[in-house]
């Protein structure tokens, strides 16, 4: 059990600053960033303690982030589709609203839908981390947290037009880098 606890402290240690790091470039709020990396470190405990040692821990660490990025990013997205009505094309409130987490496939489908979400978020995640960081910003507040155009322009003092613009140049880029493994996947 010392020796278990060593472990634990010793990666926790070592990977802190990188999954910080990392955390911090996907979500805005600090506080969301630091609530997030306490819980992977709290998942790691507890996967030691259940007798599921990992065998990998930083990958493992890492994945949890992603997860529970994920799983902010739905929550933060929910609370905004609950606030607004839905809206069809033409403004009337009884259509449909795309959703771009429709696309992955659901975790608990079985382990064959567990990788492929895998493989779709790490690429995802990948195409974002190439991105410019405002284009990135900009299309993370307006995509997974919810944000309109108009409330992104008041918090930031950007113009709409320009906010529009970086994210049409994140969507074009991540169209490119993401064509491949969707055409893959359709083959299957």
């Amino acid at each position: 059990m010392v020796q278990q606890d060593q472990q634990i402290s010793e990666a926790i240690e070592r990977e802190k600053p990188r999954l910080r790091n990392f955390i911090r470039r996907r979500v805005a709020d600090q506080g969301d960033a630091e609530d997030i990396l306490q819980e992977v470190f709290y998942e790691l405990v507890e996967a030691y303690r259940m007798m599921k040692p990992v065998e990998q821990v930083t990958a493992w660490m890492f994945q949890v982030a992603r997860n529970r990025i994920t799983d902010l990013f739905r929550s933060k997205k929910r609370e905004a589709v609950a606030e607004q009505p839905v809206r069809s094309q033409d403004g009337s409130e009884d259509g449909e609203e795309f959703q771009w987490e429709d696309l992955l496939p659901s975790s608990d489908a079985g382990p064959e839908s567990a990788y492929v979400r895998s493989v779709l978020v790490e690429e995802m995640d990948a195409a974002l981390d190439e991105l410019p960081e405002q284009q990135r910003e900009v299309f993370v507040a307006h995509e997974f947290l919810g944000y309109s155009f108009k409330e992104l322009a008041e918090q930031t003092g950007i113009s709409v037009n320009t906010l529009l613009s970086r994210k049409r140049y994140a969507v074009l880029h991540l169209r490119r880098r993401l064509q491949t493994i969707y055409d893959d996947f359709r083959r299957v």
